[in-house]
C-alpha cells in the first residue's frame, strides 16, 4: 500500500496487527524456518551485496538472486520486503498470515502475487549477559529479531515523498546509538521516542523494566508489533508486555513527568526545520521534526533530562544544534542550557552549512520528488537559517549525567570527526564514573593514588630530521574514542613512570629533583593533567 503527502496524519489503523499472538508466533516460525536472519541474507546474497542493501543500493542483491529460484523461500522474503518486488503468494511462507497481520496484501488485479505493505527484515542482539552491541559491531549475535517499519525511499513509488506519519526503519542513527548505550544492568529505562522499538529490543537485554514513548501512535503500534512478534526471544510475556515494556503516547517528556531512571536512550526528532505559521502536525514528518523552531526541542531535552535521571543515572541522545554568527564557539549556546545539577558531554561528530543541511533533509524524506515545493523548501529553510544568523549545523552525541548533589558539574565539548571504536557504551559509563571519583579528591589527594596506563594508549614522538629533541609528543588511543593529548616534558616523563607501583606524588618528586624544578609548580601542574587524562580514559587509577 501507498500513500500520498496528503494521507490522514499519525494514522495507526494501517500499522501491522499484533492481535493475534497465535498467527505472530506462526510468521516468526516461518522466518526462522526460511533462514530469513542476518546470517541468512548474507549467505545467500554474498557480504558485498547484503551490505550494499544498508546503504540503498540494491542492484547487487538482485544480481545475486538473478539465479535463485523463485520457489525458494528465503530468496522469495528477500525479493519481497528488501527489494519491493512482487511474488506469487503460493512461494510466500506464511503468506496468509502475514497478509492478516498486514504486512503483505495482494497486488491490485493480480491477486495471487503479493506485495509488502511495510518493510520488515532481519535484525541481531547479543543475548543478556553479553556484550549487548556486538551484532551491530559485525560479531556474530545471539539473537535472531525481526523488525518492521514503513517502506522506505527506495520501495516507495518514484514520484512520491514518504508520508508524513512514516516509521522509519534500521538506519545509521540506529546502530550509532545502540553502540554508544552503557549496557550495566539497570532497574529502569526510558526510551524517549522509541518509533519501531529497537532500542527497547536492545534494552531489554539488561534492563529490568523500559518505558517506551513517542508522540506518534502509529509508531507506538509499530513498536508493540516487533517487541510482541520477537517476545519469547526478548524474554516478554506476550499477555502481559507491560510487565517488562510500558508503551506511552505523548511528547517528549510528559507521559513521564515525575518519574526517573537509571538509563535514558533517545534518538529524538531533532531535524531543524522552518515553520510556518499556518502548519499543522499533518505538515510535519513526525519520526524527524518536533514541531519546534530551530533547536528547541534539543534544547528543552537537555534542560530537563536532568531530573529524570536517579542517582548515577545516564542519558544518551543524537541531536543537531545551531551555531550562531554571534556565538563564541560551537557549544557557547549548549553550554546556557545545561542545569546546574546535570553533567554534560557533548561530542560534535560533523557540521554542516544551511545549504548542506537544507540539501540533507530535503532529500531525507524524498521531497526532492516534488520539484516546485522542493524549491519553495529550500528557500524556506535559507530564509529561516538566516533569520538567527545561523552559520553552521553541529551534530553529533549529546550525553548527561546525574551530578553527585553539592558538586560541580563536568562540562565537556569535543569535536572528534575520525571514525571511532564503536561500540562505545562501556568507555561513556568509565568516563562518568571517572568524573564521580575525580571530584570526590582535591589535587593533593589525587597525586597520592596509584595510576597505570591504559592498555590501548600509545606514546607517539615527533622529530624534526636533524633535531635531536621531538617536535611533538602525543598520548593516542587505540580504542573507544581514538583521541590525542598533547604531552609536555614533564607530563611525558610522569605518564611513562605509571605502572602501578610509585604514587602520582613519588613521581613527581623524582621529576622535579631530575629537572631541578619547583616540585610545588609540577604537582600543580601535572594535577590538571591527571584529572583530564583520567576522565579521558588515559589513565587509570590501579585500583579500578
Amino acid at each position: 500500500m501507498t500513500h500520498n503527502a496528503t494521507a490522514a496524519f499519525d494514522d495507526p489503523s494501517d500499522a501491522p496487527d499484533s492481535r493475534d499472538i497465535a498467527r505472530l508466533g506462526r510468521i516468526r516460525a516461518a522466518f526462522a524456518a526460511a533462514n530469513y536472519t542476518v546470517d541468512g541474507v548474507n549467505e545467500c546474497l554474498g557480504a558485498g551485496a547484503a551490505e550494499a542493501l544498508h546503504r540503498d543500493l540494491l542492484v547487487p542483491a538482485q544480481h545475486a538472486l538473478a539465479n535463485v529460484a523463485e520457489t525458494d523461500a528465503l530468496a522469495a522474503l528477500i525479493r519481497l520486503y528488501l527489494l519491493a518486488e512482487t511474488m506469487p503468494a503460493a512461494v510466500v511462507p506464511a503468506a496468509e498470515d502475514q497478509v492478516a497481520a498486514g504486512l503483505l496484501e495482494p497486488v491490485p488485479a493480480q491477486p495471487e502475487r503479493l506485495r509488502a505493505r511495510v518493510d520488515i527484515r532481519p535484525y541481531a542482539v547479543a543475548a543478556p549477559g553479553t556484550d549487548a552491541d556486538s551484532a551491530d559491531a559485525g560479531e556474530p549475535a545471539a539473537l535472531d529479531l525481526w523488525v518492521a517499519s514503513d517502506l522506505g525511499g527506495l520501495q516507495v513509488p518514484a514520484d512520491q515523498p514518504l508520508r508524513r506519519d512514516h516509521v522509519v526503519g534500521i538506519g545509521p542513527a540506529t546502530a550509532n546509538l545502540a553502540q554508544l548505550t552503557p549496557r550495566e544492568p539497570v532497574a529502569r529505562a526510558l526510551d524517549l521516542g522509541v518509533g519501531m522499538g529497537v532500542q527497547t529490543m536492545h534494552l531489554l537485554s539488561h534492563v529490568d523494566h523500559v518505558v517506551a514513548t513517542d508522540i506518534s501512535a502509529r509508531a507506538i503500534e509499530f513498536a508493540r508489533f516487533n517487541l510482541l512478534l520477537n517476545a519469547e526471544v526478548l524474554s516478554i510475556d506476550p499477555q502481559n508486555l507491560e510487565a517488562r515494556v510500558s508503551l506511552r503516547l505523548g511528547d517528549l517528556l510528559q507521559p513521564v513527568a515525575g518519574e526517573q531512571f537509571d538509563l535514558i536512550v533517545s534518538n529524538p526528532p531533532f531535524v531543524i526545520t522552518p515553520r510556518a505559521a499556518d502548519e499543522t502536525a499533518s505538515d510535519q514528518y513526525t519520526y524527524r521534526d518536533g514541531g519546534r523552531p530551530g533547536d528547541r526541542l534539543v534544547e528543552e531535552l537537555v534542560r530537563n533530562l536532568g531530573t529524570h535521571l536517579a542517582p548515577r543515572g545516564v542519558a544518551v541522545m543524537l541531536g543537531n544544534w545551531e551555531v550562531h554568527e554571534t556565538d563564541e564557539s560551537w557549544h557557547t549556546r549548549l553550554e546556557s542550557w545545561v542545569p546546574a545539577h546535570t553533567d554534560l558531554w557533548v561530542v560534535q561528530r560533523e557540521r554542516a552549512t544551511p545549504i548542506e543541511y537544507a540539501d540533507m533533509w530535503l532529500k531525507d524524506a524524498a521531497e526532492n520528488r516534488e520539484l516546485t515545493s522542493w524549491r519553495e523548501q529550500f528557500v524556506r529553510y535559507l530564509d529561516d537559517f538566516a533569520s538567527r544568523g545561523v552559520v553552521h549545523v553541529g551534530m553529533g552525541m549529546l550525553l548527561l549525567h546525574a551530578a553527585p548533589e553539592g558538586t560541580a558539574p563536568v562540562r565537556r565539548f569535543e569535536t572528534l570527526e575520525h571514525q571511532l571504536a564503536m561500540p562505545l557504551g562501556a568507555n561513556i559509563r568509565d568516563a562518568f564514573d571517572a568524573d564521580d571519583w575525580l571530584r570526590e579528591r582535591t589535587d593533593d589527594e589525587l597525586v597520592d593514588e596509584t595510576f597505570v596506563v591504559a592498555r590501548d594508549v600509545t606514546d607517539e614522538r615527533w622529530t624534526i630530521p636533524g633535531e635531536a629533541d621531538p617536535s611533538a609528543m602525543l598520548l593516542r588511543q587505540g580504542g573507544g574514542f581514538r583521541r590525542t593529548f598533547p604531552e609536555s616534558t614533564e607530563l611525558a616523563s610522569f605518564v611513562s613512570v605509571c605502572d602501578g607501583d610509585l604514587t602520582g606524588r613519588q613521581i613527581i618528586v623524582a621529576i622535579a629533583a631530575l629537572l631541578e624544578i619547583d616540585q610545588d609548580a609540577l604537582l600543580a601542574a601535572i594535577a590538571r593533567d591527571v584529572r583530564d587524562l583520567v576522565s579521558l580514559g588515559f589513565l587509570v587509577p590501579r585500583w579500578m
